[in-house]
């Protein structure tokens, strides 16, 4: 085992983990300026924190169990200290081949999945933390698609009036108009690429990809896999919770400046072969922290 290992590896996918795979839709979004402390170091318990002043940050948004368990841990006149949501990987083993590459290739294909999982689900949270919890007058907006009906009682497709009543949504909370972001779910994405009676479809849908893109009725375009589910009366489904027959799938539409985001440190871990004689083989996991979220509980909407 090459002695440079523990620092190549987490250097390297450290970087990656910054650089690569990112959610089109939060890329320009400036992280909090503060520093990440790291607390209870190998513990269990475990965290990275941050703080912010009050001035900056509105605490009163991060109190959310339905999204988060509470990432808001304490906060007195002047700042308030949140944890970061801390995401791991289940261990996988590693031949000793595998485990002495030292090439960028190495490295990468080895440590691929771990990233590709710890990306998903960052980015699957943060989405799910920006969605509005329900229609709340004049701050955010929450309706049902409007198009011919897919399923009896059950989903609608997306229409070009759907999108302007998103537009008008925004417009009456008071969000500023240059730079709002709409991120499509999968099946919105169909329904406006099988709509080309639509005379804005060439503008809008890049037929040979098969993808959305431009701007439409005052939004930055983006699509994403794995969007919030809401019930049925327009409530925000809690992160994690089992889908119900009649949820929804929504698309969620947002200010970038409404939005705090922080990465925080990432750490590998492994174990050597020649410390397991049963199976002989290096294990590898990865853990790192992450939180994007609404700066204040208005200026967002979904479209169920």
């Amino acid at each position: 085992m090459p002695a440079t290992f523990p620092e190549m590896w987490e250097s390297r996918v450290r970087t990656l983990l910054r650089d690569e795979q990112l959610a089109p839709w939060l890329e320009g979004i400036p992280e909090i300026d503060t520093e990440v402390l790291e607390v209870g170091s190998g513990a269990a318990s475990e965290s990275n924190i941050i703080h912010i002043p009050i001035t900056t940050f509105r605490p009163g948004v991060l109190i959310n169990n339905t999204t988060y368990p509470l990432a808001l841990v304490s906060y007195d006149d002047t700042s308030m200290t949140v944890k970061l949501d801390k995401y791991q990987t289940n261990p996988t083993s590693l031949t000793d081949d595998q485990a002495n590459g030292s090439s960028y290739s190495q490295i990468d294909s080895v440590t691929r999945s771990h990233r590709e999982d710890i990306v998903d689900a960052k980015f699957a949270k943060a989405i799910h933390a920006l969605a509005p919890q329900e229609n709340v007058a004049g701050k955010t907006f929450v309706i049902k698609a409007t198009g011919e009906e897919v399923t009896p009682g059950g989903r609608r497709k997306l229409v070009w009036k759907d999108i302007i009543s998103a537009r008008r949504g925004a417009n009456a909370s008071g969000m500023k108009k240059k730079g709002r972001r709409l991120v499509l779910c999968d099946d919105h994405v169909n329904d406006l690429l099988e709509d080309n009676s639509n005379k804005y479809a060439e503008q809008l849908a890049d037929y040979l990809s098969g993808k959305i893109k431009g701007n439409l009725a005052g939004f930055e375009m983006y699509e994403n896999a794995d969007n919030p589910k809401y019930t049925a009366a327009g409530v925000k489904k809690a992160w994690g919770a089992v889908p119900g027959s009649t949820d929804l799938t929504a698309s969620v539409f947002f200010h970038p400046e409404n939005v705090a985001k922080k990465t925080g440190m990432t750490k590998q871990y492994f174990s050597e072969s020649k410390t397991d004689t049963r199976t002989q083989q290096n294990e590898y996991a990865l853990r790192h922290y992450f939180i994007a979220v609404p700066v204040m509980d208005r200026y967002s909407g979904a479209i169920l």
